[in-house]
């Protein structure tokens, strides 16, 4: 019998499209080539809508207790808010204003199951207008084009007056509207190798376009029962003549170095102008969201202005840097090696991701859980990873993410650093020419020969290794033990440097948190260069941090 789109379709139909994409995933990134060929189109899709599903679970999971259920507006919004927190590439962010758009419609004040195909067509087509304004250049023949070409099918469909009859009319108009829909999505996709350039060299289809076939088949079939008949996995890409960026020309330049992800959280206007920001910076710029929340995404060259422009902007977290590296622009193969990095602020997620890390934000009070660590080492499509997790209270979640990331056939090295210093003297030494074993020695030994320090404020009344504290005294901590206390930041810091240098030293590192002043950095090197005439002083921005300072001692 045909079903009508209601909560419980919605929920339906969001597991048949991550089952859907489950099955599909490595067909899908096999045939990514456009607008980077980083083979991973079908992983972020998943990954997008696996969010999806746990933020719609979450709603029925509230109801559970009680005797009612969510409603078609609770269903859709929560599904487009889980797809915009948890988009992933270029294709999973437009997939989640394509959602966001559909839940504009179907989530109106008095929308339900009864309004039939018609509403679905208005869906469709918000959804196709939205995920078109959010991308800075469109391009035809991409997930835009499908995405378009199924709201005009839909529409059409409802101009016909499908499912206008009484009794079961309006079930019979959504499963005409879906059935319409995908039909017009699949012939649209098999007409992109004609409308882009790169994708008829390569003899595929859009990738992105392809997941969303994928989706819309999940649809039909939560709606009206019927599974479309699955599309046969298409063929290998050739290798491609020429590196593929955001413009498709037969003689493109090699396209932007780092993929740039994170959400934000400005108004209208912050979002306007970091458009307008990172238009300039870069390319393949997708930004969607709204009412206070955005997700960012943009293929760049230098990571850390991208996130810089989101801190002007606003309050950017989740921020996620991964770099193309040489095989960008080609069907991707596997990196031999590759280094994964934890990382407390911005300034060293682009410092580090500068270097050839894929990096993880660990924001403050929100350490990365071991899914997120797992995640990244994917995202480093590298048969060999190296991982840093840069604090001493990660140990056990990184532990747990490298077993299952070798379950998954990845050789991984877990290099147990305690501190952001430590992980940047280890990526400071990194040969990805040399034997993996001996690399990770390597690594080992620069992290394990970096003393740590920071300074942080105590939140209460305290015993500690060095006395008494009080709220709000400033807190010199070596090694993860209180060894300091102190009243001044700058008089603190030169306490803690000269404890830490009295051991010895040739470099000192010092990464100042956002609001510490650069004239902190010029007073500590002064410092250090007075009573140390033999050490280096080197000076980091970390950005966003949850202490003021860091220090680390080679």
């Amino acid at each position: 019998m045909p079903q009508t789109l209601d909560a419980a379709a919605v929920r339906t139909w969001c597991s048949l499209a991550l089952d859907a994409l489950g099955r599909d995933r490595e067909e899908i990134d096999a045939i990514n080539v456009y607008p980077v060929a980083d083979g991973d189109t079908g992983t972020n899709l998943y990954l997008t809508v696996e969010s999806a599903v746990q933020a719609v679970e979450a709603v029925f999971d509230a109801h559970a207790t009680g005797t009612s259920v969510p409603d078609l507006p609770d269903a859709v919004r929560a599904m487009a808010h889980g797809a915009l927190i948890g988009a992933r590439g270029n294709s999973g962010t437009i997939l989640a204003q394509l959602l966001r758009g559909m839940a504009e419609v179907l989530g109106e004040d008095g929308a339900g199951a009864e309004d039939g195909g018609d509403h679905l067509a208005r869906a469709l087509r918000r959804a196709a207008q939205l995920a078109r304004e959010a991308v800075a250049h469109p391009v035809e023949g991409t997930i835009l084009t499908v995405a378009a070409a199924a709201a005009d099918a839909a529409a059409r469909t409802a101009g016909d007056g499908a499912g206008v009859a009484g009794g079961d009319g309006a079930a019979y108009g959504s499963g005409a509207a879906v059935h319409a829909a995908y039909a017009g999505a699949r012939v649209a996709l098999d007409a992109t190798p004609g409308q882009l350039a790169v994708l008829g060299r390569a003899g595929v289809v859009d990738a992105g376009g392809r997941g969303l076939l994928a989706v819309l088949a999940a649809l039909v079939e939560a709606v009206t029962g019927d599974a479309p008949a699955r599309v046969a996995p298409g063929a290998r890409p050739h290798a491609l003549p020429a590196v593929v960026g955001s413009c498709d020309t037969e003689d493109s330049a090699p396209g932007p170095a780092f993929e740039v992800i994170y959400l934000l959280e400005t108004d209208e206007e912050g979002i306007g102008r970091l458009r307008r920001r990172l238009d300039g910076l870069g390319d393949s710029l997708v930004v969607v969201g709204g009412d206070g929340l955005w997700n960012v995404h943009v293929h760049v060259d230098d990571a850390g202005a991208a996130v810089e422009a989101g801190v002007e902007a606003g309050r950017p977290y989740r921020i996620r840097i991964t770099h193309f590296g040489a095989a960008a622009g080609h069907q991707r193969e596997r990196a031999q090696r590759a280094v994964v990095a934890v990382v407390p602020g911005e300034g060293l997620a682009g410092l580090c991701a500068e270097a050839g890390a894929t990096t993880v934000l660990a924001r403050p009070g929100e350490p990365p859980a071991s899914g997120e660590l797992v995640e990244a080492i994917r995202r480093a499509h590298a048969h060999e990873v190296v991982l840093l997790p840069n604090d001493a209270e990660l140990r056990h979640t990184a532990a747990a993410a490298v077993e299952q990331a070798r379950a998954e056939g990845i050789r991984v090295a877990l290099i147990p650093t305690r501190a952001a210093v430590q992980g940047i003297a280890a990526l400071a030494v990194h040969e990805p020419d040399r034997r993996f074993d001996e690399d990770v020695v390597a690594m080992t030994s620069a992290a394990g020969a970096t003393r740590y320090a920071e300074l942080a404020v105590a939140e209460r009344q305290s015993w500690t290794m060095a006395g008494i504290c009080q709220a709000g005294d400033l807190l010199g901590l070596i090694d993860g033990d209180v060894a300091v206390i102190g009243t001044e930041l700058a008089a603190t810091a030169e306490s803690v440097l000269d404890r830490m240098l009295s051991a010895g030293g040739e470099l000192v590192t010092l990464v100042l948190g956002e609001d510490v002043p650069g004239t902190l950095a010029e007073r500590l090197e002064r410092h250090v260069r007075n009573g140390h005439m033999a050490v280096d002083t080197v000076v980091y921005r970390g950005g966003r941090q949850s202490v003021p300072l860091l220090i680390g001692v080679e």
